[in-house]
């Protein structure tokens, strides 16, 4: 298996855009309607408000992250590993980078909203030292999030 790399990249490239569909057909199918309603433009990653960073395995987009800025936070969004890549250290790899790119920037933590039916998600985040605190955000009040933070 050759290398994977993380680069910063535009979340408006349309290759990313790509990318970001595959995510929310697989949210689709998990949970229904469009996969995830959250607002979010390109400008909300891009620096100093935020970053946006793809996973690259023999040329090939596998994973994406983000972070865009809520208040001294950095908020994590768009986090997905392709099927054909999962299991392949891809996810853990991008959130340690995601956790570096926000403490350069100068943020205090990393929190997250995620659902109760991705199952491998929260095992990532739980094991990557996560843990549960309010629910905040989009989704807040809906049954089946649940909100992670990690102090940088």
């Amino acid at each position: 298996m050759h290398d994977i790399k993380i680069i910063p990249t535009d979340f408006d490239d349309p290759a990313v855009q790509a990318l970001v569909a595959e995510n929310m057909r697989d949210l689709s199918e998990r949970y229904g309607g469009s996969g995830d309603d959250t607002p979010i433009s390109g400008a909300d990653f891009t620096p100093p408000r935020g970053a946006f960073l793809v996973a690259v395995l023999d040329d090939q987009l596998v994973g994406s992250a983000g972070w865009r800025r809520h208040g001294d936070d950095a908020e994590l969004k768009r986090m997905f590993t392709t099927k054909a890549a999962r299991g392949r250290g891809v996810a853990r790899l991008m959130l340690s980078r995601i956790e570096e790119s926000a403490r350069e920037a100068g943020c205090r933590r990393v929190i997250l909203e995620t659902g109760d039916r991705q199952p491998e998600a929260i095992a990532l985040y739980e094991s990557a030292g996560y843990t549960r605190i309010a629910d905040f955000g989009y989704y807040k009040d809906h049954a089946d999030v649940l909100s992670f933070g990690k102090r940088l």
